[in-house]
């Protein structure tokens, strides 16, 4: 039976354990991230050994389908801010189901199959981080609500790396491994499916008129998405631009990437919310600009490390990964929770479709910018990253929330709760 209509929001991350009915959606979480992070790294194998396909066209196919998944943004916004939260985390995992289905239908060579494979994966994955976000702003508020986001990226993180680590361990099995991967992947998205649906979480749409409730944070907003372009480039740092210098400029053993991918798995499992609790006394975006600042100079000890040549070089770069993590930890802590005090409940979710908008789109084409810059020396690399970002940093901390600087009548976005009723089956 459905529970009384809460007004209020609970609070904390074991009170947001027992609105989303108890630990189904923390499970449901850690087995979508388990399955992510086996696909992750075998889905471009997968591609050349199962499929035998080229590995430009599978990589094209691959990112094709990322971006034309930015498409269904808008779509998924407007549904959130009808009041669906669960059901828009469950349907981003089962568009995802449909996705490995279509996988491992395709046969040998059928590359337009693979790329419509790779379209829903690419849905699923764009769609679920706002989804969940506006699932937890639905049973949490304030520096409470900055705390759920950050245990759920850390746990996303572990699940990450740890189907990371499982999908490592079967490549050996060659396209027979790949195919089960495949399979296995597929039920972690159904079973995370059905557990995020089970929690059966609405909320009531504010009566706000949509043009009131968006005019005032708009200007805001068209900055910190543009920012965002910039910042999300962190995030593949160490995937990308970290093992391309090792190994293509410093001639390090692969051994010295992969211990960078650990460590930064490792660090933001454990710091995040630590990190996330520590820098909740001050304003979010005086931490994001902050957070911009610490990647900058990062992104400097790369330039400094990268000029030392073979022998040094590789230790020096693995010891500013760990500010280039630091920086990133803060830039995931704050951008989210910032976005989302700022966005009225009445658009919330469309709010947080046009931030990962701008995530999507600066993931999409980091790879294609950090590849290019490298041939050109570690100059254009990390200077040009350092540049960007840290124009982003400063066009972040000039702009003024409404807290504060504009009279004592302006409510904080950093303090003001959602406003809109909760209906759950927990």
């Amino acid at each position: 039976m459905p529970t009384p209509t809460q007004t209020r929001p609970q609070t904390g991350p074991r009170a947001l354990v027992r609105a989303t009915g108890g630990p189904r959606y923390a499970v449901a979480l850690a087995i979508d991230a388990l399955g992510t992070g086996l696909l992750r790294l075998f889905l471009l194998l997968y591609g050349v050994t199962v499929l035998r396909l080229s590995a430009p066209l599978t990589g094209i196919a691959m990112t094709a389908g990322v971006v034309v998944g930015l498409v269904c943004m808008p779509a998924v916004g407007r549904w959130l801010d009808r009041g669906a939260r669960s059901t828009v985390v469950a349907a981003s995992m089962l568009v995802r189901v449909l996705g490995v289905a279509l996988l491992l239908a395709t046969p040998a060579g059928r590359a337009w199959q693979f790329a419509a494979a790779a379209l829903f994966l690419g849905i699923g994955n764009q769609a679920w981080p706002a989804a969940h976000a506006a699932l937890v702003a639905a049973v949490s508020h304030g520096r409470d609500r900055d705390t759920a986001l950050a245990a759920g990226r850390a746990l996303r993180n572990a699940g990450l790396g740890v189907g990371a680590l499982v999908a490592t361990a079967c490549l050996a099995g060659g396209a027979t491994a790949l195919q089960v991967l495949a399979a296995v992947t597929g039920f972690a998205y159904l079973t995370a499916a059905a557990l995020a649906w089970s929690v059966h979480l609405h909320v009531e749409p504010s009566k706000t008129p949509a043009q009131n409730a968006v005019s005032e944070p708009a200007p805001r907003m068209r900055a910190l998405l543009a920012a965002n372009v910039a910042y999300v480039f962190c995030l593949n740092v160490p995937e990308i631009a970290v093992p391309l210098v090792l190994v293509t400029q410093l001639h390090a053993s692969p051994v010295w990437s992969a211990a960078v991918f650990v460590a930064n798995t490792v660090l933001v499992v454990t710091l995040q919310v630590p990190v996330t609790v520590l820098m909740s006394r001050f304003p979010r975006r005086t931490v994001l600009a902050l957070s911009g600042v610490v990647l900058t100079a990062s992104y400097l000890g790369f330039l400094a490390a990268a000029s030392l040549g073979p022998g040094w070089g590789a230790p020096a770069v693995a010891a500013v990964s760990v500010l280039c993590t630091i920086g990133e930890i803060g830039y995931a802590g704050s951008a989210t929770a910032l976005v989302t005090a700022l966005a009225p409940p009445r658009v919330l979710g469309r709010t947080l479709a046009r931030f990962e908008l701008s995530t999507g789109f600066g993931l999409a084409v980091s790879p294609a910018a950090i590849t290019a810059l490298a041939p050109h020396g570690p100059a254009a690399l990390w200077g040009t990253l350092a540049a960007a970002t840290l124009a982003s940093a400063s066009a972040v901390a000039r702009e003024r929330d409404a807290a504060g600087t504009t009279g004592p009548k302006r409510i904080s976005a950093d303090a003001a709760p959602d406003r809109c009723g909760v209906r759950t089956n927990g």
